[in-house]
Order: structure tokens, then sequence, then C-alpha cells
């Protein structure tokens, strides 16, 4: 998807990926993005094609470069829009409680980007993990800073500021986000590999010149506990 972003040097981020030859036969034309504002995650003790979410809002989603491909999305948002499922408890159908948005800038999806730098990578401390929610607000002042370094690098890459999340709504939505996050369960978990946007920003980040010390230390931290995992297994 990354081939979509105008001006980005793609083989220069090969080392974000455990083996980035696997997107080879991909067409990029062809892949779009979400940004999962819904916070859904899939539970590691069920089975592949559970998802939970633990905050019911949209899946906004980048059109794709031809318009026929396009239409399958937008069929997709308005079946959802328009479904309908019976809890059983007699108060009649209810509305799906996440919704699928489809945008014409290929920047929406870049989005979740500050939020995962902001929060998702910094449940990951030197010895153990800590919640989302302590991630963000256990020094809102740091949180928003990152979280705005990452906003810049967006709108530095094409990106306008309306198409992606104000801090403080993310910030509101991560009190209710009382777990660590599934990259940082799965470090303490043992995990060999996870998936690194954590360096990918960085990596980004150091085409445009730029540079962030709370980023670093995410980085830092991460790698830290991968090769503590690499030399258990």
């Amino acid at each position: 998807y990354l081939k979509r972003i105008p001006g980005l040097d793609t083989s220069a981020l090969k080392d974000c990926y455990t083996d980035a030859s696997v997107w080879d036969s991909f067409d990029p034309a062809c892949m779009t993005l979400c940004s999962p504002d819904p916070q859904a995650f899939r539970p590691p003790e069920e089975k592949v094609n559970v998802l939970q979410v633990r905050l019911p809002t949209n899946f906004k989603s980048a059109r794709f470069e031809k318009p026929e491909h396009t239409a399958i999305l937008k069929d997709l948002e308005a079946g959802i829009a328009a479904a309908r499922f019976d809890a059983g408890d007699g108060a009649g159908p209810l509305e799906l409680p996440v919704k699928l948005k489809v945008h014409e800038s290929v920047f929406v999806p870049l989005a979740k980007w500050s939020m995962l730098i902001a929060g998702n990578y910094r449940c990951v401390q030197a010895e153990a993990m800590r919640p989302i929610k302590e991630a963000v607000h256990s020094d809102l002042a740091a949180s928003r800073a990152v979280y705005d370094w990452v906003v810049e690098l967006c709108v530095s890459l094409g990106a306008d500021p309306k198409d992606l999340v104000p801090f403080d709504k993310y910030a509101n939505a991560a009190l209710s986000l009382a777990s660590p996050s599934s990259a940082a369960r799965a470090l303490a978990a043992g995990a060999p590999n996870i998936e690194r946007v954590d360096r990918l920003v960085q990596a980004i980040a150091r085409q445009k010149g730029r540079r962030s010390e709370v980023l670093d230390q995410t980085v830092a931290l991460v790698d830290g506990w991968l090769e503590k995992n690499r030399k258990k297994a």
C-alpha cells in the first residue's frame, strides 16, 4: 500500500518487515488499507475469523485506483450500513456497531500511525507492559507531542489534516483501553516477530529529515524484547 503514497522510497523500508518479499507479487493499485478507529483485535484464544471490537466507531478505507474496484468497497459500505442484527432480547433489530466508510484520500489510513506510536507501541516498557490508557495518560503532554509529530509527518507526505484524527479525540477514546496493545501482549508472550509500524514510521521520517527521540526510545525497547524472545526461541 505504501507504494501508493507519492514520493515515498519504499525500497528503503524493507528492513521494517520480517520478509518484505511476500508483497512483491501484489499490485499496489489493488491494495487498500483501513484506519482501525474501532480498536478491533483478534482474541488469541478464539478462532481465526473472530474479531472483537473494544471501541465501536468506523473503519475508514481509502479508495482503490480504479473506480470499478472502488465500487466493490462502496457496495460493502452500503451493505454494512443497511445490515441489521437481532440479538434475541426482544429489543428488535440493531444496526451493526461498526461501519465501513470509503474515502477518496489515500492518506486516510495513515491516521492510525499516530495512534499506534503514541499509544500501542508505548505500552512496551523495559520490564513489563502497560495498558494503552496508561501509555497515553500517564504523561499526556508527551503523548500529545509524539502524536502530533506523527501527524506532521503524514502532512509532510501529502495528507490533509482533515484526513487524520485530532489528539484529543484519540486521548478520550484511550480512556476505555484498559489492556496493553496486541503488539505488547505478543512480545510479553514471547513472539519472535511482530508488526513494526514503529520502525516503519521511524524510517519514513528519516526520508523527510525528521526524528523523534520518543519514537527512537520506543523502537529500542521493542528491539530489546524481540532480541530476548529470539534468544529464548
